[in-house]
């Protein structure tokens, strides 16, 4: 049975409704791609490394079933044992029978939007297993029994007051301390006996390179190289997607990630994984789950170029003002938008509507995902596809009858002009019209753009 729909709109009503938490959230967000701007403009090349990423990726798509040959070769030939996944229940299965014959009961993780994506932790938690997320974000929303909100800040939505108070309640601090400093101190503390007691680890994969076999994973923290140094048994998820070519192709990547994703020049640990530790044992399992059938489609391949960088979110302002839980995806803003209709259009077909298509999504992406476009074609997808209310349907319907008739056009600017100075408010700004809940008209002009224009041009 399909899930029901997500009304964005109104999760997105109830996180605004909050004004101070929202204005806050809004600040938070800008403030980390003023960083992005400012590292952006320290690299005169910065277009051009855009650029060439774009163009790494697209060929690596164009040619991804011989770079996936390639990389389970050089893989293998170094110590890994590589598995291959067409879904999200054949990963989880896949990481559950990896733990369950070595007899594996508590385990580590590093942050991993594909193991959020198929929601790994509860079936493992399922089955019997312990599983700690140790990037401190993923742990505090982890505590909290929440999901990430951002796919690079997963926390950002909680203010330190909530988390000190979480962890009064989950480590036992003491109550109102809500100190930075002193909240990390004892998240490491504890996270610290959680690491040392592990039977395995588990981390994300950012990129992997088909030349030689290898991957790379970017943390600030050190959560993962800790995660995965103390247990035996390494198990690295990634989707399909994340491939590039060669060792050098890598560092493009390098050099654009950090700084879309918070204004860093580099992350503060960029780990390379090439086979297994000595006397351990390393895992990676290539998941599909609806990435192919995405590859195939002309209109949102280029979605997949995506390296989770969280800059279309910093910058969006949809986002920013309603919170990554209204999206109800695993990915929210922008890219979130693009990838979950993909994944269930009837379920997630109000996302592609929560966006102004002002394009800055598509501005900052570093790969060159044309983001506002996407969006613009999944919006009339939908609507071929009836997915959306009949409401919107007939809406823009008699509004294209309208711009494709100049004299309606005419007609029905004139009429609007007239009314807005004459109709009083209390009949535009009502509980009939949620458009205007939140909204309020431009005064109306003394003049058409026509008027105007006939005037310059004498």
């Amino acid at each position: 049975m399909n899930a029901p729909h997500v009304d964005h709109s109104k999760l997105a009503d109830a996180f605004a409704g909050n004004e101070a938490r929202a204005h806050w959230h809004d600040g938070a967000l800008w403030f980390v791609r003023q960083k992005r701007d400012r590292m952006a403009k320290s690299l005169p090349e910065w277009e051009e490394l855009r650029t060439l990423a774009a163009q790494i990726k697209a060929h690596t798509l164009a040619k991804l079933p011989e770079y996936l040959e390639q990389f389970e070769a050089n893989a293998t030939r170094l110590g890994a044992v590589v598995h291959w996944a067409a879904d999200a229940e054949e990963h989880n299965q896949i990481v559950h029978r990896i733990l369950a014959e070595r007899g594996v009961k508590k385990v580590v993780k590093s942050k991993s939007m594909l193991t959020e994506e198929c929601h790994l932790n509860p079936y493992l938690m399922d089955r019997g297993m312990t599983v700690v997320d140790t990037d401190l974000g993923e742990w505090i929303v982890q505590l909290r029994g929440e999901s990430p909100s951002h796919i690079v800040l997963p926390a950002i939505h909680i203010k330190k007051e909530e988390v000190g108070e979480t962890f009064h309640q989950h480590i036992g601090t003491p109550r109102g301390n809500s100190d930075p400093d002193y909240l990390t101190g004892q998240a490491r503390n504890h996270l610290r006996a959680r690491f040392m007691d592990a039977d395995a680890g588990i981390t994300g994969v950012n990129f992997a390179i088909a030349e030689t076999g290898g991957f790379v994973v970017c943390t600030n923290e050190g959560n993962a190289d800790l995660g995965v140094s103390l247990p035996r048994i390494h198990i690295a998820c990634m989707g399909i997607e994340k491939f590039i070519p060669r060792v050098v192709d890598l560092a493009v990547f390098t050099r654009l990630l950090a700084r879309s994703a918070t204004g860093q020049p580099i992350t503060t640990y960029t780990s390379h994984f090439h086979g297994p530790r000595p006397g351990g044992e390393l895992h990676i399992v290539l998941v599909d789950n609806g990435r192919s059938k995405l590859r195939a489609s002309q209109t949102y391949q280029e979605s997949l170029q995506c390296i989770r960088c969280g800059a279309c979110m910093n910058t969006c302002p949809v986002y920013r003002r309603s919170g990554g839980h209204s999206y109800s995806a695993v990915v929210p803003g922008p890219i979130g938008s693009v990838l979950s209709p993909a994944n269930d259009p009837a379920k997630h077909h109000s996302l592609p509507y929560a966006c102004t298509l002002c394009g800055s999504c598509t501005d900052v992406c570093p790969v060159k995902i044309p983001l506002h476009h996407q969006l613009l074609a999944w919006r009339g997808e939908l609507a071929e596809r009836k997915l959306i209310p009949w409401t919107k349907r007939f809406s823009m319907k008699m509004l294209s009858n309208i711009l494709v008739r100049p004299w309606l056009f005419r007609t029905a600017g004139f009429v609007a002009r007239t009314s807005l100075r004459w109709l009083p408010k209390a009949l535009t700004h009502n509980p009939l019209n949620t458009w205007a809940k939140q909204r309020d008209l431009p005064p109306a002009p003394a003049k058409t753009f026509r008027q105007q224009y006939r005037e310059r041009k004498k």
